[in-house]
C-alpha cells in the first residue's frame, strides 16, 4: 500500500506561481513511477506530467511544457509541480499518483484544488 497526500493548491492569479507537493508513504521503496493529473469538472482526468523514481528521467503534456516542472525529493518521498505563468485554464483539481511498475498507476491521491482567477 501506498498513501499519497497533496498539498500546496489555492487560488492565485493568471501569472503566478505555485508549487503542489505530493507525499507518499508505505511501501514506496518499490516507486517506479510518479505522476501529476488534473481533472476539471464533466472532463476526462488529463495528464500533467510524470517522473521515473530511479533516475528522474521527466515526461510532459506538450501543451505544459516550459511552464510546468516536476521533481522529486527522494530522501523526503516527496514529488513537486512547480507551476509557472498560470493561466485560468490551470484551473482544476491536481492529482498525485504512484506506479510501481512503470505501468499504470496503482494508487491516488485525494486531490488538491488549483484555482486562477484571471
Amino acid at each position: 500500500q501506498v498513501q499519497l497526500v497533496e498539498s500546496g493548491g489555492g487560488l492565485v492569479q493568471a501569472g503566478d506561481s505555485l508549487r503542489l507537493s505530493c507525499a507518499a508513504s508505505g511501501r514506496t521503496f518499490s516507486s517506479a513511477r510518479m505522476g501529476w493529473f488534473r481533472q476539471t469538472p464533466g472532463k476526462e482526468r488529463e495528464f500533467v506530467a510524470a517522473i521515473r523514481w530511479s533516475d528522474r528521467t521527466t515526461y510532459y503534456a506538450d501543451s505544459l511544457k516550459g511552464r510546468f516542472t516536476i521533481s522529486t525529493n527522494n530522501a523526503k518521498n516527496t514529488m513537486y509541480l512547480q507551476m509557472n505563468s498560470l493561466k485560468p485554464e490551470d484551473t482544476a483539481v491536481y492529482y498525485c499518483a504512484h506506479s510501481q511498475s512503470g505501468g499504470n498507476y496503482d494508487y491516488w491521491g485525494q486531490g488538491t484544488q488549483v484555482t486562477v482567477s484571471s
